[in-house]
């Protein structure tokens, strides 16, 4: 071990032990802004209103929540309701949820709270309630519960570049990545991700040059991405270069498509977006292998009833073969802390998980170092934490979702009931110190963060099902029960446990741990397991 990185976990360590200290001595000077009662939110929630502006009562056009129905049919009864309190109903024919909306003051007073406008800290205006609403009485045989009357959801891309440590030098290359995840058998054989799609959403858009320079440099067939949805406006985006060039190194001949997803933080329905954009990408490109290196809010900030549209739209896409992988977060853990939107010392409310990646249809993607020879031979990998600049693998016990069946076998300390849903669920490199080496801006550059490993796990899962196809299996699909069912046991490894390192709030640890979930990919071995479980092959 280095001289450097043995520096970099004992600071790692001393920075984990003051950031509690700091937590036990802001939790016990109660330093919440807004003194929480039945209805008052508190928590990030009542930090980001009470780090803008109240402008008083909301004078914007309109103002929407979104509301859980008891069952799939015509909700008439919360129909007739609205209609009677001066606002409308947007609900679809089978889905168990509905927006509520119309103007703000109508909103306000049909469900008992204020709705205020609000001015961020970056200049944003905003409605926002600080009330929690409650069902009224008429619709509660209807209604079963309230999302937040929020118009503003904080988004996070994170793009740490440093130089390689731990790896060749200069970065890994699109071979040493398929060596270090034993996958380069696979390639050679000629499983390049034929046949299949990879859609990465993405708020950047991309210089051509440097996906021509890459492909060039690395002896890899030319990337043109599809645009869906027309180019991000800021069109200097590294994360999106990142995301493309990682997914084309490991599985180049699949189609790759960029989907503009920056409108979904427009006009204040972000969750209602986002499920529009999951359903036009299901119906051109179904069965396409998603990749997310973005975030819409910290799970705190909203409730399981706000992301209903989102989860609603991921099934649909399952159905049709889609497997979906997102970036767990970069912030070792602390996704709830607010960055640019609202300012506060470290605290407790601070932990938390990015809401879409917590969804139990994602597969939260954590992220790791890498230790390679220089051929790209795995040695190594520990969880990924980088306390001087803040950053490393989130993940954590969700505060909206239960248990899924799949992970009903997976204990942790922090959840030792066994109710919750625990994230990420796999890993990969992530470490900016030994990452893939990626070209931006005409320059070479290391990748990182787990915004790098989830469009790794997609490539992954590019050349995995071109190999199941080609051997009478079937594309994975929903791949999060496939993946805790060959942890439970398979005839191979399927994984690489990763049992060191930490986050700001958890410890890796042998089996499952809340930082890098059940390890990273030994893809040679995690695909004949796959085949076997298609097969009905059991465990020998």
């Amino acid at each position: 071990m280095g001289r450097r990185r043995l520096f970099r976990q004992l600071l790692g360590c001393w920075l984990t032990v003051s950031l509690a200290a700091a937590t036990v001595l802001v939790a016990g000077k109660n330093a919440d802004p807004v003194t929480p009662d039945a209805t008052t939110i508190g928590g990030p929630y009542a930090r980001l209103l009470a780090s803008s502006t109240d402008l008083g009562p909301s004078t914007l056009d309109s103002a929407q929540l979104t509301v859980a129905i008891r069952d799939s049919a015509r909700p008439l009864a919360l129909m007739r309701w609205a209609e009677a309190e001066g606002l409308d109903v947007r609900w679809d024919d089978g889905e168990d949820w509905a927006i509520v909306g119309g103007r703000p003051a109508q909103l306000a007073n049909a469900f008992d709270v204020p709705v205020h406008d609000y001015r961020g800290m970056q200049g944003q205006v905003f409605y926002a309630s600080a009330k929690q609403a409650a069902v009224p009485q008429a619709i509660r045989g209807t209604v079963s519960d309230l999302g937040r009357i929020l118009g503003f959801t904080p988004h996070r891309e994170a793009r740490p570049w440093m130089l390689p440590l731990d790896v060749p030098n200069h970065g890994l290359s699109p071979n040493h990545v398929l060596t270090a995840y034993n996958a380069n058998r696979l390639a050679a054989e000629g499983f390049t991700g034929k046949g299949q799609t990879i859609a990465i959403y993405a708020f950047h858009g991309f210089d051509q040059t440097d996906l021509d320079e890459f492909a060039t440099g690395s002896g890899l067939p030319l990337l043109k991405p599809i645009v869906v949805g027309g180019m991000p406006d800021d069109t200097n985006g590294a994360e999106t270069v990142m995301d493309l060039e990682v997914v084309h190194a490991i599985a180049p001949d699949a189609q790759k498509v960029v989907v503009n997803a920056r409108p979904t933080l427009e006009g204040g329905r972000t969750y209602e977006r986002i499920a529009e954009m999951f359903d036009s990408v299901d119906r051109q490109f179904p069965g396409a292998i998603w990749s997310l290196s973005i975030g819409w809010g910290c799970d705190a900030l909203i409730t399981a009833t706000d992301l209903r549209p989102v989860q609603s739209a991921l099934q649909r896409a399952h159905a049709h073969g889609t497997t979906a992988f997102d970036a767990s977060g970069d912030t070792a853990g602390l996704e709830c802390k607010g960055g640019p939107n609202w300012s506060s010392p470290p605290g407790p409310d601070d932990v938390g998980l990015d809401a879409v990646a917590s969804l139990p249809g994602m597969t939260s993607v954590g992220g790791t170092t890498l230790s390679t020879d220089d051929r790209g031979e795995w040695q190594s990998e520990q969880a990924w934490f980088d306390s001087p600049l803040s950053q490393g693998s989130s993940g954590g016990v969700s505060k909206l979702f239960p248990r899924p069946i799949w992970q009903e076998h997976v204990f942790s300390k922090r959840d030792p009931d066994f109710e919750s849903r625990l994230t990420p669920d796999v890993a990969a490199v992530a470490d900016p110190f030994t990452g893939m080496r990626i070209r931006y801006d005409q320059q070479d550059f290391v990748g990182a963060g787990t915004s790098q490993a989830a469009p790794i796990w997609a490539g992954l899962t590019a050349i995995m099902n071109q190999y199941l196809l080609a051997n009478g299996g079937r594309a994975l699909g929903d791949i999060n029960p496939l993946l805790y069912r060959v942890a439970a046991g398979a005839n191979r490894p399927g994984f690489r446990d990763v049992s060191l390192g930490a986050s700001a709030v958890d410890v890796a640890a042998p089996g499952y741990d809340l930082v890098t979930g059940l390890g990273s990919p030994n893809v040679e071995g995690l695909v004949h397991d796959f085949l076997d479980i298609q097969r009905g092959a059991a465990p020998r």
